[in-house]
């Protein structure tokens, strides 16, 4: 018998039901159930027998729901994004999302799109290549139960360039998502928060309603603006004013004055930064277009790295450029809580639609756990729970992730006892059973 799920996670799904058909929405409920209960390793026929559908229904229905249904993960992606711009977000706010790249270690020669890759998850004195999938996310940035969090919604499989086919970057793969995500909200701005490998020529391809938040290498030369030209002159106005320098030089200047900022993070650690900002032009990537630029160091730990970041929006304060870009920290979270802790990425299968929706559907299921807890959980009782269980855990304000997932699981379990306490006998049929053994026996 299908696993019975509760009314509030139901009520989620059924947002999702329009990207379905009939029997493969059932299916997709059954498997979300088995992925956010199981506990072991995220296999797909794991996730199946998590969902008590082993011996009820093959285990080929789950492996086709990936490899041949006809679903997209853009469009779930999409629909779930929907639901959090128009329950989390003020209508007036931009929709902040972040950009990354991942990588899911896989094994075997035939696994679609697997290729070497370098991933430094480590200190940088441990680098490593390593096999897999690697895939670019665009997750949105929101606030849930007083948290900052990234619900990665949208995703991109990157491919390793096959023959004499044209090598698609994975920064055009990222700008791909965000005209997806923009296609979908016409009418809202959108600011978007990546790391240095996002910043490049490719950001003058952005919507004009698209504001970006990018880390600056430390060598990156920076020109005043241009300047106003004299009335009457001829010929052609100046395009830049004078080379201001690289970032290094400009935070090594010694006549430079730094204010001091306190900034909240994303984990709500407060820090205090020197910094100072700059209305210039990053000439050489792109062109004549003003943009802020703020360079920030701990204040106090001068021999630290500076922090450079550049914002294509110049109307932001140096501490809302900065406070957008630690908002990127959000991401490396959910990646790192969706392989470590919910077995995102641990799928085997290798069929070419399998790869590319396994890990989406993982991050979905992550989502809906998030969006689950912060719409029916108890904070204040879990935290307290977990405080009684580890009174020197004094710290805790806030669940976690971890706590969000067993509260939802435990969720699974009740809505399972009461399935079965419907279905069981009641007493007069159990009178009659007891009645039907005697005469049986006799």
């Amino acid at each position: 018998m299908p696993p019975a799920l509760p009314d509030s996670l139901v009520s989620l799904l059924s947002l999702l039901r329009s990207a379905f058909t009939a029997p493969s929405f059932d299916t997709f409920c059954w498997l979300v159930h088995g992925f956010i209960g199981r506990v072991g390793e995220h296999t797909i026929t794991g996730v199946w027998q998590a969902a008590r559908l082993a011996g009820v229904l093959h285990h080929s229905r789950a492996h086709d729901f990936f490899a041949r249904r006809r679903w997209s993960a853009d469009r779930l992606g999409l629909a779930l994004a929907a639901f959090v711009v128009e329950r989390f977000l003020a209508p007036e706010a931009a929709i902040a999302v972040a950009i990354d790249d991942t990588l899911f270690p896989r094994s075997g020669a035939k696994v679609f799109a697997a290729g070497w890759h370098f991933d430094a998850p480590g200190p940088r004195a441990q680098p490593r290549l390593r096999f897999g999938n690697s895939f670019v996310c665009l997750g949105l940035l929101v606030r849930l139960r007083g948290r900052s969090v990234c619900l990665p919604l949208l995703f991109r499989l990157w491919r390793p360039a096959a023959g004499d086919a044209e090598q698609v970057t994975r920064v055009a793969l990222a700008h791909e998502l965000i005209a997806h995500l923009a296609d979908r909200f016409p009418d809202r701005a959108i600011a978007v928060a990546a790391d240095a490998y996002y910043a490049n020529k490719s950001l003058r391809r952005l919507p004009e309603r698209v504001s970006a938040c990018v880390r600056l290498r430390s060598n990156a030369a920076l020109w005043k603006l241009a300047p106003t030209p004299p009335a009457g002159r001829p010929g052609r106005p100046r395009t830049k004013g004078e080379r201001l320098g690289s970032v290094r030089e400009l935070a090594a200047d010694p006549g430079r004055r730094w204010s001091e900022l306190r900034i909240t993070t994303a984990a709500g650690d407060e820090r205090q930064l020197e910094a100072f900002a700059l209305d210039c032009l990053w000439y050489k990537v792109l062109g004549a277009r003003p943009v802020r630029v703020v360079i920030a160091r701990d204040a106090g730990r001068r021999e630290q790295p500076l922090l450079a970041v550049l914002s294509t929006d110049p109307g932001l304060s140096a501490a809302e450029v900065l406070r957008r870009f630690a908002e990127r920290w959000a991401i490396e979270v959910a990646f790192a809580e969706a392989k470590g802790q919910f077995g995102v990425g641990e799928a085997r299968n290798r069929a070419p639609a399998a790869v590319e929706r396994t890990v989406p559907f993982g991050f979905l299921c992550r989502a809906l756990v998030l969006l689950w807890y912060a719409l029916h959980g108890d904070p204040d009782t879990d935290v307290a729970r977990h405080r009684q269980r580890a009174p020197w855990y004094r710290h805790k304000h806030s669940p976690s992730f971890a706590d969000m997932l067993a509260a939802l699981r435990r969720e699974l379990i009740r809505a399972e006892f009461r399935a079965d306490s419907a279905t069981a006998p009641s007493r007069p049929e159990n009178d009659a059973l007891n009645l039907a053994a005697q005469l049986l026996q006799a």
